[in-house]
């Protein structure tokens, strides 16, 4: 039996030396960015530039802007094109470094493909597809609406949990996905093992496994994702995948410490000592998440409790999402406040307060 592993450093190409693209198949480190809100539900400028100063300076190699993190209900609100912008703005002033932006999409195909005009316009380097308001469509019409996204942007499928919005998405569907050619990467969202797998099994199908760059966006098992080697089986050979980074809103908090847990899964890979020690550590990221996310009430806590822990930190000013009935679920203040006691040194508290002054010019 042959044995192929799909490194994440292969050529295609969208991966081109100096072409930012290469930072994605790399692999990197993408928080799914929040959206900083005043009392009145506004957009805040200030706090929405400090967070993705706070991204860039923790470390991150790219954001995902106007994603589930952002809230989808920018779209309605008119302002998904001003925080994309805003987000651009920042990321060209702060920083001279080199950093992947990723921008999402939604909708029907006239949406999407407005939206990628936008985000092209702006200088973002892909698409991350949302199918969410395409449910009940066939395998066939959604690969359709994708090939026809795939034609304008770099894209970057999505395979969101159905408890926020997201589809049963089957083997057959991936393998079609996998095989659309301007397709760089995969963001399994899924919080299930078997979609997980699903996944996987396209991208081989497909024989994409050297053009597509996976990535975890299961926040109840990053570490376990980022360590994990994954064996599928195409005809004679084991073809051995690997998530080569994350898009997570989980790392939308606590972003320096993500940073440094990623760079130690990277080199847990070689090192089985490491490894052992990190395999420990995933139950802790995901109690964290547990309460984060609100588990316990289905979800529907996930983006406020995001919030509150950068309300803490004080680069929000409160919690408040476009939804006024979107906020905390019962019990999640006293979970969070669990897990904060519990793991203090998986917080960055002391990197964001040494620079929140600065970052809030």
């Amino acid at each position: 039996m042959m044995v192929k592993t799909a490194l994440s450093g292969s050529s295609t190409i969208y991966a081109r030396p100096g072409d930012p693209l290469a930072i994605l198949k790399e692999g990197t480190v993408i928080p799914a960015h929040p959206l900083a809100l005043d009392a009145n539900r506004r957009l805040d400028p200030v706090r929405q530039r400090a967070l993705s100063r706070y991204y860039i300076d923790a470390g991150a190699g790219g954001l995902a802007v106007g994603v589930h993190t952002t809230q989808f209900a920018i779209r309605e609100r008119g302002i998904y094109g001003q925080v994309l912008q805003l987000a651009m703005q920042t990321v060209r002033q702060w920083s001279s470094r080199q950093m992947v932006m990723v921008a999402g999409l939604a909708g029907p195909a006239d949406q999407a493909l407005a939206e990628a005009e936008t985000a092209l316009s702006l200088g973002y380097h892909a698409g991350l597809l949302s199918l969410a308001a395409l449910g009940g469509r066939s395998n066939e019409e959604l690969l359709e609406h994708c090939r026809l996204i795939a034609q304008e942007i770099p894209l970057i499928g999505f395979y969101l949990q159905p408890a926020v919005g997201g589809s049963r998405l089957d083997v057959d569907f991936w393998t079609g996905f996998a095989a659309i050619p301007d397709v760089v990467a995969i963001k399994i969202a899924a919080f299930d093992r078997y979609c997980t797998l699903d996944v996987m099994r396209g991208v081989v199908n497909a024989g994409a496994e050297d053009r597509i760059t996976l990535y975890t966006g299961n926040d109840d098992h990053i570490i376990l994702d980022l360590l994990s080697p994954f064996h599928v089986s195409r005809g004679s050979e084991t073809i051995t995948l690997r998530f080569a980074g994350g898009l997570l809103g989980h790392w939308s908090v606590w972003t320096s410490s993500a940073v440094r847990m990623f760079e130690q899964c990277k080199r847990a890979v070689t090192d089985d000592d490491l490894k052992f020690e990190l395999l420990a550590l995933d139950s802790q990221v995901t109690d964290c998440n547990g309460a984060f996310f609100d588990v316990a009430n289905n979800f529907g806590g996930c983006i406020a409790g995001c919030h509150e822990i950068l309300r803490r930190q004080g680069l929000l000013e409160g919690i408040w999402c476009l939804d006024p009935d979107e906020t905390l679920g019962p019990g999640q203040m006293e979970e969070i406040d669990r897990v904060c006691a519990a793991y203090p040194q998986m917080n960055d508290d002391a990197f964001v307060r040494d620079n929140l002054e600065r970052w809030l010019q």
